[in-house]
């Protein structure tokens, strides 16, 4: 209990020190980054499945290691620029749908603000404001277009008023497809540009897709409220089932 109280004495101190009224206007006033999470794990997590999807289906078939090279670094470019692509149409028509609502928010406004403003009166209304209070709230809100429009996109559509950039993360998911998606391929690489080959490339094209799933996992726990380990396992398990299952698939089709 002694413990718990110090810590909890600590944590308060430490959040007392950081919640000057400066601090959080200057805080508040700063706008925060987009997080790219998502499209780096994303384009990570695939880079690898993918890539040791081709590795142990082409292994399992039996075929050459020139062969799984081919095939792997082939796969590895057209998948990487294709997942790219998509993410930047996905996110840029995200970003077009929020425009578009603003837009019909904005004329909305101007051609009949009387909706509009009610719209803002049960939003509030919703949340528990009652009488003088809820009609300051709506007088406030309605004084500014901008500010009118931002909160029907908030509290009707749910949608978030910072959107990613288009281009940053088809970036982020290129580039962590392409990097982590060497991996399962690597060992067949090395055998190919160096003379101290890999006696079983494919048996270190496993072991390091396993390590690239875990590691993936780890840097995703920095972000969450995960411990590194957890989320390592997590990945590993999840990534390790499809790498596992396009391994049986190319044995199924060893035979044709």
């Amino acid at each position: 209990m002694m413990t718990g109280s110090s810590d909890a004495d600590t944590l308060r101190q430490q959040l007392k020190a950081s919640h000057s009224p400066e601090q959080i206007r200057k805080r508040l006033a700063q706008r925060k980054p987009h997080s790219y999470l998502k499209d780096f794990v994303y384009g990570a997590v695939d880079g690898t499945v993918t890539t040791f999807a081709v590795v142990s289906g082409v292994a399992g078939a039996g075929l050459a290691p020139k062969v799984i090279l081919v095939m792997g670094l082939a796969n590895l470019l057209a998948d990487g620029f294709s997942m790219a692509v998509s993410n930047f149409l996905g996110v840029r028509a995200e970003k077009q749908q929020v425009e578009k609502a603003r837009a019909e928010e904005l004329l909305h406004i101007a051609v009949y603000p009387e909706g509009e403003a009610e719209e803002v009166r049960q939003i509030f209304a919703n949340k528990g404001f009652t009488g003088e209070v809820l009609e300051q709230i709506v007088r406030i809100i309605t004084s500014s277009k901008k500010q009118w429009a931002d909160t029907m996109l908030q509290e009707e559509y749910a949608y978030p008023l910072e959107r990613a950039n288009p281009w940053k993360a088809a970036l982020s998911t290129f580039t962590s497809f392409i990097t982590m998606g060497l991996v399962p391929v690597f060992p067949f690489v090395w055998n190919f540009l160096v003379s101290n080959q890999f006696r079983d490339p494919f048996l270190w094209s496993c072991l390091c897709t396993l390590v690239a799933f875990f590691f993936i996992g780890a840097i995703k726990s920095r972000f969450i409220s995960k411990s590194w380990y957890l989320s390592g396992l997590e990945t590993l398990v999840l990534g390790g089932a499809a790498a596992t299952l396009a391994f049986f698939a190319g044995n199924l089709l060893k035979g044709l």
